[in-house]
């Protein structure tokens, strides 16, 4: 892959175009999926994606499709690759933001670098279509959030693309185009698993609860919630599934809260049992 570092307003863009540059590739007809699990986007709250892997493990309830947008497309990443749930309770236990923090001209920063190369080494570097389960990532082109999805060529960058909040994290040129977090597209992209073909989609929105927003938060904050809140509900429809676990509002990185949205994601996978069960008629 050919990379290239590119001068911008907030640090360095970088530029992939090489062969394995990601891409998307429509399944053939006799590869479509049949079940797919959706993870939405959300920054930490995205830890409660495990715990939902976990109970759909548990419960020997197999997908063939993983869909990932920001946090989603960074659990999905592990996910798909066959890394079984305990293993990824604990890198999510085990994890330190603080790698992927780095200083550009505009101050602090997300390394896009670093969160490349930890997803690229944890599923061995790993081609999107070379997954041990079908494995599409969502990201957001920059001039229009128009939704993007990826399902073939270098896992890491994906991912990173997937990733790049504004202002948090630079965004991605990939093939001449700029990208940056899925979540500006849609939070939840439920719609992008039936694009692909799933049959039965799985959905889990980690995003805040609008009536857990308390009156003295930012109003700001409160209009991107709202605004979040309706994306998600416009696709709600077209989603068999859909786990919203209550994480609170204030979003945190430490182990603790960790811990608590992993528990919360699989209480409320818990609870959603007999409507997947319904939905795949097991």
């Amino acid at each position: 892959m050919l990379i290239v570092m590119l001068a911008g307003c907030s640090g360095s863009i970088v530029e992939y175009s090489g062969a394995d540059a990601p891409t998307f590739a429509p399944y053939a007809a006799n590869e479509r999926p049949r079940v797919a699990l959706v993870l939405g986007a959300g920054g930490p709250r995205g830890f409660a994606h495990v715990g939902v892997i976990k109970v759909l493990e548990e419960n020997n309830i197999d997908v063939d499709l993983v869909v990932g947008a920001s946090a989603g497309a960074m659990i999905g990443a592990l996910y798909a690759s066959g890394i079984k749930a305990s293993e990824i309770e604990k890198i999510a236990l085990d994890f330190d933001a603080k790698k992927f923090v780095g200083i550009s001209t505009s101050g602090l920063v997300g390394n896009g670098n670093a969160l490349d190369e930890w997803v690229s080494a944890l599923i061995n570097n790993r081609h999107l279509q070379a997954m041990e389960k079908k494995f599409a990532v969502t990201s957001a082109r920059v001039t229009d959030n128009r939704l993007t999805i990826f399902n073939v060529g270098n896992t890491g960058a994906a991912v990173r693309a997937s990733s790049a909040t504004p202002s948090q994290f630079q965004p991605v040129n990939i093939r001449g185009v700029i990208y940056q977090d899925g979540d500006e597209a849609t939070p939840v992209p439920i719609k992008a698993a039936r694009i692909l073909g799933a049959k039965v989609v799985i959905a889990v929105d980690v995003s805040a609860h609008l009536s857990a927003i308390p009156a003295n938060a930012p109003e700001a904050w409160q209009i991107r919630d709202r605004k979040r809140a309706a994306m998600v509900a416009a696709e709600a429809p077209y989603a068999d599934v859909l786990i919203h676990p209550d994480l609170g509002y204030y979003a945190a990185i430490n182990q603790e809260y960790r811990k608590m949205c992993v528990g919360r994601g699989e209480a409320a996978a818990r609870a959603a049992l007999p409507q997947i069960r319904a939905a795949l008629k097991l």
